[in-house]
């Protein structure tokens, strides 16, 4: 008799809109393409109950969001809006949490700039007008998309090579300082930070949005779930 098929539960997080959690389909999908149970976290406020989640869970994945504002360099320009109360309450509680039982985790966009937040590090309200030489970064500002160069001898560079050709970009915000342990694993051509990691590789951050490339960034899921089955947590009774 085949064993079942064990899936790590992956922790996804939401946006919040009009008194509504939501989430966008690729997220899930990319999760489950890579072997993982995708699991859409509620924004639960209590203790205990966050507490008991960051224990359930195998991996969390911190999804993209408007605006991050600890650390912040300058002002929020008029097109992006700080993080609604809620979901700011919600994530950084269960983030602490995972951080704190060494669970693997992955940031996307918003995600990354909240872990190095976390960390201590730095971001700039409007890279465009901040970063000097910076290229526009936000689709909603007319960009479009550009190529990555991964840093030799880092993770995301066993995962993507030397780089990708065209990436999404899809941000206003960009690191300004890389807060200890993480350190950089890609930038773009105007060296923007793309991404970062934790040295051991368990923690993975992208400025950009892999789940909406398909096959070619799905080794960032594939990754994830690898390692969160080292995490697994006993089955439900």
């Amino acid at each position: 008799m085949a064993l079942p098929v064990v899936y790590p539960l992956i922790g996804i997080t939401t946006s919040f809109t009009d008194g509504e959690q939501r989430l966008a389909l690729p997220y899930v999908r990319a999760v489950e393409a890579a072997g993982g149970l995708p699991w859409i976290v509620p924004m639960v406020e209590g203790d205990g109950p966050v507490t008991t989640l960051a224990e359930r869970l195998d991996a969390l994945i911190v999804t993209g969001g408007p605006a991050v504002t600890e650390g912040l360099i300058g002002t929020l320009p008029a097109d992006i809006n700080a993080t609604a109360p809620e979901r700011r309450t919600a994530d950084r509680a269960l983030l602490r949490r995972v951080l704190a039982a060494g669970k693997p985790i992955l940031g996307i966009c918003y995600g990354m700039q909240l872990l190095n937040a976390l960390a201590g590090g730095t971001i700039y309200a409007d890279v465009e007008q901040q970063h000097d030489g910076a290229a526009t970064h936000s689709q909603k500002r007319g960009a479009t998309t550009h190529p990555l160069r991964c840093v030799p001898g880092t993770h995301l560079a066993r995962l993507l090579g030397e780089g990708v050709d065209a990436i999404n970009t899809r941000h206003l915000q960009a690191l300004a300082s890389v807060a200890a342990p993480y350190r950089v694993s890609a930038v773009a051509p105007d060296g923007v930070v793309e991404g970062i990691e934790h040295p051991d590789g368990h923690i993975l951050g992208v400025q950009f949005h892999p789940e909406r490339m398909g096959p070619a960034l799905q080794p960032l899921f594939t990754h994830l779930i690898s390692r969160a089955r080292t995490h697994r947590t006993p089955a439900l009774s």
